[in-house]
């Protein structure tokens, strides 16, 4: 056991610990040195009139306690009543107390000291740590004489012990002798001391951990320190996160949280800390701060990478101060505001909050000044982002002559610099252009600024740009446009060399499904399906051949597909279904559809469950393969008859000709004449009629009508249908009414069927079908009223001879 220690020092428990250390002495303890009362060595010794001695606040206490009960005052040794309460400092005694005091407190800090320096026992290490906290937390004066016998370097060292318990207690015991002191914290800021104590932050949920963040935290409250601390590295990011920690204690969540806020009377920890995700230190700076300080913050900020709540959070809270440092005259301030409003406007939610902080105005006149081609790019991009949004622009003022951002001449401005500035520019302007484009709300004073300017061809020029990027952008921009100037743009690809070219060679890459493959396939895709001329030129460039190997691919899952896969497929599918338009004027279309036997691959395709447009468009097509196959058709020649025959027709006899199609009436097959009955299309088709998207039924009852018209056998489509269970499908198509256009052509396919006497017998007593004919009988239009008259002369809910309408055709 070290010299000096009392054996029953570590005996104690840990309530009456304090105790023990009071009573811990090298020099004899003289029995005038203590109070009667409280056994202890007196600090504040004074007398009463008997002359017997006690410490002050203990007799004080005592005196209280006998007014309080009501007896007189009385000595708490002899019981005799006193006739005068009055305490009487001993100065003398309190002198020789006080001189005893440090005589032993020096004794014990030696002790102490070379407890530690010797690398004694766990046991006298931890009463040497306890002897100091308890000299340190009885006066200040205690802790200037443990920093000037060098017991400090002394402690630390004691971090390095392999006894959790002594790391703790020394953790422990460095807060206290620097609490309120410091002198003692710019000793432990010297050398590595700071760093060991951070290294004890990795700890996790220890005891150790809450110990180090209470002493950073005691630490921090120096200015000087703070510094120190942030320039550990991981110090502030370990702070950060257990703040927001659910794992920590509460009050080492606090503590945390109390350090950080010391910290940041630093700017490089505030910097820092909004690097880890603590950014509302550096959010009120820009608040609050002054110029250079907003400044510093704001392009600091244009350099982080945030989460869109983070993004959403800035915008909120200083959303209208960068907007304001963004109007700096100040270029170097106005390129800070640029590139935080950059950061934070990449989030939909952000930019809404950026558009009601009014930044529009600013933007827009900062990107059409003449200026630095650098800052332009950044206020494009911004642009870009905010248009993104989504935002109703035509309702925002940009200035006092009530112009918005879809306003003709501002259009004109960004199609002008579009033509005149970099390609990193351009593609900014381009994608602004793309998000005015994908709103209903602004998409038609774009498409009318564009004709007006004739920027069309100039437009379609960027489909060749070397830059991917800019590429795209122009892209998706032209496929926005072209359900509204597809004619245009039709014309445009037509007259400019390459660049229909360069779309085909983008849509028929084989390296994945990219974004660009999916813009550029849905450009085509939306250009004018009778435009046999573009129809042409797609042939002669062999893309029709290219859409199908890549159909094919994603049909046999050997594409590598994506998030764009059902775009870029929907394209392809409506792209090769425009040469089914084109059959009757081209026999190049034909030889190629039968080359490819069309007919097959889009019927497959109607079983593309989850792709409605593609279920759709492929119905639609073989609508139009099927209303080919009258032409294509074989008829048989039949013989011509004899003599006898000629002049005799009893003689005569009906020729049979068998394997002929019952609907054609000639030769018929699928890949070659596209007959829907040969291929096995129609029980297909009648299982698209059960479909929820109601323009995937409109298209697959379109192409079933075509068994029904009056160049081919309608009884025998009646039949047709018949016999893959078509027929009340198509009736409850008519009882459900979900379009106007599907009432018409329902009534029209009912009409057709109930010709079949023994269908319009097994009907006519189902009440839901003559409802439904009588409501279009009443409520259609004029030819829809005459086709349910004479549908309900079928079923006779009206009688032949009566005729409401004329009859027609």
């Amino acid at each position: 056991m070290a010299e000096g220690w009392d054996e029953s020092f570590d005996r104690g428990s840990q309530s009456d610990e304090s105790y023990q250390l009071e009573r811990t002495h090298i020099e004899p303890i003289y029995d005038s040195f203590v109070c009667p009362l409280t056994k202890q060595v007196m600090r504040d010794p004074v007398t009463l009139e008997n002359g017997k001695t006690f410490e002050r606040e203990a007799i004080e206490r005592w005196f209280k306690e006998c007014r309080e009960s009501g007896r007189k005052p009385v000595c708490p040794l002899t019981q005799k009543e006193l006739k005068s309460i009055d305490l009487n400092p001993s100065m003398a005694l309190r002198s020789t107390i006080e001189e005893w005091t440090t005589r032993n407190e020096a004794a014990l800090l030696d002790i102490a000291r070379r407890t530690l320096s010797q690398g004694n026992s766990e046991r006298d290490i931890m009463q040497a740590l306890k002897y100091i906290q308890h000299i340190c937390q009885k006066s200040r004066s205690n802790k200037h004489v443990v920093r000037t016998t060098g017991l400090i370097p002394m402690i630390v060292d004691t971090l390095k012990s392999s006894s959790r318990r002594v790391r703790c207690k020394t953790l422990e015991t460095l807060r206290i002798v620097t609490e309120e002191d410091s002198d003692n914290k710019v000793v432990l800021a010297e050398g590595d001391i700071v760093r060991t104590i951070v290294k004890f932050l990795s700890h996790e949920l220890s005891r150790e951990r809450e110990e180090a963040v209470s002493l950073l935290y005691e630490l921090s409250k120096s200015e000087v320190l703070c510094e120190k601390i942030g320039s550990v590295n991981g110090a502030i990011l370990i702070l950060v996160g257990m703040t927001s920690s659910n794992l920590e204690n509460v009050p080492t969540v606090e503590k945390a949280d109390r350090t950080l806020e010391n910290l940041e009377k630093s700017e490089k920890n505030v910097l820092q800390m909004a690097e880890n995700g603590r950014l509302q230190p550096l959010l009120m700076r820009i608040l609050e701060g002054p110029p250079e300080t907003k400044l510093t913050m704001a392009a600091f900020l244009g350099e982080l990478v945030l989460s869109n709540d983070k993004k959403l959070l800035v915008a909120k809270t200083v959303g209208s101060s960068l907007v304001n440092i963004m109007r700096s005259s100040n270029v170097q301030s106005r390129e800070a505001g640029l590139k935080a409003l950059n950061q934070i406007s990449s989030y939909e939610a952000s930019a809404k909050v950026l558009i009601g902080a009014g930044i529009l105005p600013p933007l827009v006149k900062d990107l059409f000044t003449v200026g630095a081609n650098r800052l332009k790019e950044v206020s494009a991009t911004v642009l870009a982002n905010i248009v993104s949004s989504g935002y109703d622009f035509d309702s925002i003022p940009l200035g006092p002559d009530h112009q918005t951002l879809v306003s003709e001449d501002i259009i004109h401005n960004l199609l002008h610099l579009i033509n005149n500035t970099g390609p990193s520019i351009e593609c900014k302007l381009l994608q602004v252009l793309v998000g005015l484009t994908s709103s209903p709300a602004t998409v038609r004073n774009v498409v009318a600024a564009i004709k007006s300017s004739g920027a069309t061809i100039s437009l379609i020029q960027f489909i060749e740009a070397s830059q991917k990027e800019l590429r795209l952008a122009s892209l998706k921009l032209l496929q926005n446009l072209s359900p509204n100037m597809g004619q245009e743009l039709a014309d445009a690809l037509r007259v400019t060399a390459g660049q229909l070219g360069t779309l085909i060679k983008v849509i028929s890459e084989n390296n994945g499904i990219s974004e660009e493959q999916s813009a550029a396939v849905g450009l085509l895709a939306d250009l004018p399906e009778r435009d046999l001329d573009l129809t042409r030129l797609l042939l002669d460039e062999s893309a029709f051949e290219l859409v199908i190997a890549r159909v094919t691919s994603i049909r046999h899952g050997s594409a590598r597909g994506g998030r764009f896969t059902t775009p870029y497929l929907e394209g392809l599918v409506q792209v090769l279904a425009r040469l089914t338009v084109v059959l009757a004027d081209d026999p190049k279309a034909v030889a190629l559809a039968r080359e490819h036997n069309l007919a097959a691959l889009f019927t497959d395709l109607l079983q593309s469950n989850g792709l409605d447009k593609v279920q759709m468009v492929s119905a639609m097509a073989l609508q139009n393969l099927s209303e080919e196959s009258k032409r294509l058709t074989e008829l048989p020649e039949l013989p011509k008859p004899g003599f006898c025959a000629s002049v005799f027709p009893c003689f005569s006899q009906r020729q049979v000709t068998t394997g002929l199609c019952p609907i054609h009436c000639g030769t018929c097959s699928m890949k070659e004449t596209f007959c829907l009955l040969e291929g096995k299309a129609v029980g297909k088709l009648v299982a698209c009629l059960d479909h929820t998207n109601e323009k995937v039924v409109e298209a697959a009852l379109v192409a079933l009508c075509t068994l029904l018209e009056d160049d081919v056998d309608v009884g025998q489509g009646v039949m047709a249908l018949f016999e893959v269970d078509g027929i009340k499908p198509i009736l409850d198509v008519l009882r459900e009414k979900k379009t106007e256009f599907l009432r018409q052509r329902a009534v029209w396919a009912v009409e057709r069927i109930l010709r079949t006497e023994q269908i319009a017998y097994d009907i006519s007593g189902d009440p839901n079908v003559s409802t439904a004919l009588v409501d279009a009988f009443q409520h259609g239009d004029i030819r829809t009223r005459q086709i349910a008259e004479r549908a309900l002369k079928h079923i006779d809910k009206i009688p032949n001879f009566s005729g409401i309408f004329q009859k027609i055709s």
